[in-house]
């Protein structure tokens, strides 16, 4: 770490990067944003945002489930719970037995009721209260590895598996007649998203990693006239409205991933303007 804080002290002459830990949250945001940004197209496609809301819920009962069990981090019972969750979402999507929307809302709202009743009877429910907000300017060196590893292979994911994803995001039926296991990808997607959130949610916040998901993909929706530029443009969002989130924050010594939230709602905001006037 030492050489790219050289790096980063040579680049950067401003006084917020005089600071140890606003380079590691620089780091994190760099490292967040363009797997936030990637996901986030397909999980507007898919009309997933209600899901990646009861993804960030759920991890109070991951928390929940850390702290009986006696982890000193509870980040590993937090992923665990969140692909305990997807799968469980999308078996009973399978059985047409509601509406997706109505399926979400019962695992989240059960989900959220659980961990706040673990957490109050164990008297945990103050001490890690801190994940409902974040703390982007927590983060350490080990945690900037396990975001990049998380990165690195959503970007294989997606070199790999990105068209097979479309499709199946677009015309289920068309994939399945090309030999596409739907339900498999579907669910890998939605695995992948559940550890993506899962794994920033402690620095991003429950309360808003469904936003900083969804808001600069559909941003680029406003604004994109192809898939390419959909991508390029959600990404290129995320990491604008990440780092200048991060520096106002600073300044304004506001929650950082809410400020970042809020730089993503006024692009999105922009955009929609933008696409009514076209029309």
């Amino acid at each position: 770490m030492t050489e790219i804080y050289r790096v980063m002290d040579a680049l950067l002459k401003f006084d917020w990067a005089g600071h140890d830990f606003m380079k590691n949250a620089l780091l994190g945001v760099l490292l967040v944003t363009p797997a936030f940004g990637l996901l986030g197209t397909m999980v507007v496609n898919n009309r997933m945002a209600f899901f990646a809301d009861a993804l960030g819920h759920s991890a109070l009962t991951g928390i929940a489930i850390g702290v009986l069990a006696g982890f000193g981090q509870p980040i590993w019972s937090m992923v665990l719970f969140s692909i305990l969750l997807a799968f469980a979402v999308m078996a009973v999507k399978r059985a047409n037995t509601a509406s997706t929307d109505t399926i979400i809302g019962v695992f989240s709202s059960s989900a959220v009721a659980l961990g706040i009743v673990l957490l109050s009877r164990s008297g945990g429910f103050a001490k890690y209260s801190a994940f409902l907000i974040g703390d982007l300017l927590s983060i350490s060196a080990s945690d900037l590895l396990l975001l990049s590893v998380t990165l690195a292979a959503i970007i294989v994911l997606w070199f790999l598996i990105f068209n097979k994803l479309l499709l199946v995001s677009v015309n289920p039926s068309l994939a399945h007649s090309r030999g596409i296991q739907v339900g498999l990808y579907d669910t890998l997607f939605t695995v992948v998203c559940a550890v993506a959130v899962t794994v920033s949610i402690q620095w991003v916040g429950v309360l808003i990693i469904s936003s900083l998901l969804v808001l600069p993909a559909a941003a680029a929706r406003n604004a994109a006239r192809n898939i390419r530029q959909y991508h390029f443009y959600a990404v290129a969002i995320a990491l604008f409205s990440g780092i200048s989130g991060l520096i106002l924050s600073y300044y304004w010594d506001t929650a950082s991933g809410a400020t970042i939230v809020l730089v993503s709602a006024v692009i999105f905001a922009v955009t929609f303007a933008m696409r009514r006037a076209r029309r």
